[in-house]
């Protein structure tokens, strides 16, 4: 399993802590919040408002350097887009990762 990192967001930041500091403390203010939509339209069933939700879980998958899971997670949301569930597993593996990645930061 891959694991999530930084070093896109430091090459972001170019050298700038400050830069680098507040787009760590975007996906830490923001990754909970998506999550917690995306557990809740999952549970609901709302096939729309979870890919909406996958799409932009999408984005902090791939801030983390997460690209196999990057890719999993695009055809999770084309599944989605067909009514279907297959992927949930493995991209609901890839939130536990980073939520356990974030607290470490």
């Amino acid at each position: 399993m891959e694991h999530p990192n930084i070093e896109y967001i430091n090459k972001l930041a170019r050298g700038d802590e400050a830069i680098r500091k507040m787009l760590i403390d975007v996906v830490k203010s923001e990754f909970p919040e998506e999550k917690k939509e995306y557990l809740q339209s999952f549970s609901n069933r709302d096939f729309k408002k979870i890919e909406e939700n996958v799409h932009k879980l999408k984005h902090k998958i791939s801030i983390l350097g997460l690209e196999k899971s990057y890719d999993l997670a695009k055809i999770y949301e084309h599944n989605l887009r067909e009514k279907s569930i297959v992927g949930s597993k493995d991209f609901e593996k890839t939130l536990g990762t980073i939520t356990k990645f974030i607290e470490t930061l």
